[in-house]
């Protein structure tokens, strides 16, 4: 998996290079892995704004402006929030597109609602574009978060 990621981050790469775009991560469910999985990846500075790590609900307030009114009515794992995540790493970078991940990565945490897997993943860009999607993936804490990470990239690559 991680050699997969690398080639998805490789390739996310060229494209913001050739477009002259950067990119910034908002991350909850998965850690700082995005960030780490691009950064990992030699030139990325010349692509790579910056990753917000707001695994807690005030971080998403502070760091990214998510409004504590659609954490209190939609929870942190939805995708309002992923989608306030997602505009508030535009907001508070240079970046052109960002890419924001909220979910429940388990083993604990699930609801009926929303069970172990659920993560809403979200792209924007600086010309509007925007676009949410709600998975609900399989497996232990490990493999859930890798397949947000795997999503995440390819969904960035789809935007750029």
């Amino acid at each position: 998996m991680e050699s997969e990621l690398f080639e998805l981050a490789e390739q996310l790469g060229r494209l913001l290079k050739a477009s002259g775009k950067t990119i910034a991560t908002a991350e909850s469910c998965t850690g700082g892995w995005i960030a780490q999985t691009i950064t990992d990846v030699p030139g990325s500075s010349a692509w790579f704004d910056r990753g917000f790590v707001t695994y807690s609900n005030a971080a998403k307030v502070q760091m990214l402006c998510v409004s504590p009114q659609t954490l209190a009515e939609y929870g942190a794992v939805s995708a309002e929030t992923a989608m306030e995540m997602a505009a508030g790493a535009l907001t508070h970078s240079d970046a052109d597109v960002a890419v924001a991940v909220t979910g429940i990565a388990g083993p604990d945490g699930g609801t009926p609602e929303k069970p172990v897997g659920t993560v809403f993943i979200a792209w924007a860009d600086k010309n509007g574009e925007a676009k949410v999607v709600k998975k609900q993936l399989s497996g232990n804490r490990r493999q859930i978060r890798a397949q947000t990470v795997r999503s995440a990239i390819d969904g960035a690559i789809l935007l750029t």
